[in-house]
């Protein structure tokens, strides 16, 4: 896959863009999307001057305090924000990372860490967060707690959140960044951002590269 290499300010603009409106019923079974706005057709883009995780603590499936910046440290890792009641792009996305995973060595595996972060907490508590991406991965780190934190914490890295809005039908929509941030186990910084769309064939072909902490 060839990466495009943009301006640091440049991709944090074109992330905030980057939007995915999902709705869903009130019940909490899936609707069709709002809207969906990609800013880029690429799957993967090398930024200019990398950036830091989300200086996040928020709780984890197990409903332990979980600090992201401290447990990922010096680990390869992905994440992702996005809700378990996403129609299409959020499991997508996971499934995609998932099937890429499961075929990566034993190694590599046991050292990518993939991080799951609810922009819909009031629905998504820890247990549900946990059934919801063991069927994807059961590594997979979920992550909630307050929303105004999660929000604070993804516009720090460019990627808007929006509050889930309660229609007049009942249904919710949830508005969220659709990308994948990729962070390099060497000093922790997001140095390729992965759009919506992007392949589990196009993630296995760079998840090595960045698991030994190199750009591809």
């Amino acid at each position: 896959m060839r990466l495009r290499h943009w301006p640091t300010g440049a991709v944090l603009a074109a992330l905030a863009l980057g939007l995915t409106a999902c709705g869903s019923s009130s019940d909490g079974s899936s609707g069709e999307p709002a809207a969906v706005i990609t800013a880029s057709q690429e799957a993967g883009t090398v930024v200019d001057t990398p950036f830091p995780k989300p200086d996040l603590i928020l709780t984890d499936t197990a409903g332990k305090k979980y600090d992201l910046v401290k447990e990922t440290k010096g680990k390869p890792t992905l994440i992702y924000f996005g809700y378990t009641h996403c129609p299409d792009v959020c499991p997508t996305t996971m499934s995609d990372i998932a099937i890429a995973k499961s075929k990566l060595s034993a190694s590599d595996r046991a050292k990518l860490q993939v991080v799951f972060i609810t922009t819909d907490p009031a629905r998504d508590s820890p247990k549900r967060l946990g059934e919801w991406l063991d069927a994807q991965d059961k590594s997979f780190i979920g992550l909630t707690g307050d929303f105004t934190t999660i929000q604070a914490g993804a516009r720090s890295v460019g990627i808007d959140v929006e509050k889930p809005v309660k229609e007049k039908d009942g249904s919710i929509t949830s508005t969220h960044g659709a990308q994948v941030l990729a962070y390099s186990p060497k000093d922790d910084m997001a140095h390729v951002l992965y759009m919506s769309g992007t392949t589990s064939d196009q993630f296995l072909k760079d998840l090595p590269t960045i698991i030994k902490g190199k750009t591809p």
